[in-house]
Order: structure tokens, then sequence, then C-alpha cells
């Protein structure tokens, strides 16, 4: 996600405590925002609190913001934040971050079940059953390969403002953002398997 187009953000605005200025950042990034927290989460309450939690906490801390990154980057890290200390809560065993070899392994070498969807009408690839399933397939990622594809390929960001995010190099982004792809690849692959062999 990059910066609102549009008369930029004002971070000289935002440290002096000007309150138009930040009701226009929230105004502008609280849809993003709540939308990764909801996708992390699948809980709209969850993605609520999240979404309150990052906007208290980047009020607070704007006075030492150095710019260092983008101030969408900077939102991000903390909502990122905010929602993985929610799923820890739920399960204390997820971490974000792992053995650094994990990052640089190649594939486990486990086969992929890929197939061709050509064969299936344009209107079976869009239905709201196959975008549920899409969703289910997401949400059933591990959290370090989900919060990355969501960053990645939901919200647009790049693959260094990714890295800047999460806390990681680019090159484990890279690593878990393909991971991600084929595991959702082959998730889909069976599930319209499935729906070719009911054809």
């Amino acid at each position: 996600m990059s910066e609102p187009e549009h008369q930029p953000i004002s971070i000289e605005a935002l440290k002096r405590g000007d309150r138009a200025e930040f009701a226009r950042l929230v105004d502008a990034y609280s849809t993003h925002i709540y939308r990764l927290a909801l996708r992390m989460l699948a809980d709209p309450q969850d993605a609520e609190d999240v979404l309150q939690e990052t906007f208290i906490k980047a009020m607070r801390a704007l006075p030492a913001f150095e710019g260092r990154s983008s101030l969408s980057t900077w939102l991000y890290r903390i909502a990122v934040n905010e929602a993985l200390m929610m799923v820890r809560k739920r399960k204390p065993e997820v971490s974000l971050s792992t053995p650094a070899e994990d990052d640089d392994d190649e594939e486990n070498g486990e086969e992929l079940q890929i197939v061709d969807w050509g064969h299936l009408p344009e209107s079976e690839l869009l239905s709201g059953e196959s975008r549920r399933h899409i969703d289910q397939a997401v949400e059933n990622l591990p959290q370090k390969l989900k919060v990355v594809f969501l960053l990645r390929d939901v919200e647009g960001l790049s693959i260094e403002d990714a890295a800047a995010t999460l806390g990681i190099s680019q090159a484990a982004v890279k690593t878990r953002l393909l991971r991600a792809r084929l595991q959702l690849r082959d998730a889909l692959s069976s599930y319209y398997r499935e729906r070719m062999k009911e054809k």
C-alpha cells in the first residue's frame, strides 16, 4: 500500500498533535488495517480491537517516529504486532520468528498435486463457493506464511516494505511468499480436481 496520492499526510503536523491531520491518517489507513487484521484473525471484534490499538499506539509513538520507513509500513508493523499478540494469546506456540535455516531450506520435497483448471468455466472459478474455499485456504496457511501472503499479495506491499514491516530479511519474505503460494495452489488444485470430477 502506498501513501495517499492527494494531499499527503504531514508527519510534521502529526508530531505537533494536529487532530485534523490525525483524523486524516485514520481515514486514509483504517480500512487497510482493519482488512489485514480481519484476514489474520478471522474475528471482526478482534480486528476492531487491533484497529483501535494500532492508532492509539501510533498516536503515542508519533513524536519518536523518525521516518526511516514509510508511514504506511510503520502503521502496518504496529497492526501486525497487535494481531500477532492476539494470535499468541489463542495459540501460545505460534511464532513468526523461526530459525534462519528454515527460510533458506529448499522445499521439503513433497510433490504438489497440480491440476489444470482451464477446463472449468469462469463462472465456476469465480463462484461464491470457490471464493469461500480460497478464503479458507488462506486462513489455513501457517501464520508466518499467511501474514507475508496478506501483506504482499492482498495489501500490495513491496518485498522491501513487507520485510521492514515484519522485521525479517527480504530473502525470508520471498521464501515464505513462495511457500504460501505453493500451499495455496496445492489446496486449490485439490478442490478444483474434485469439482472437475463432478463435471
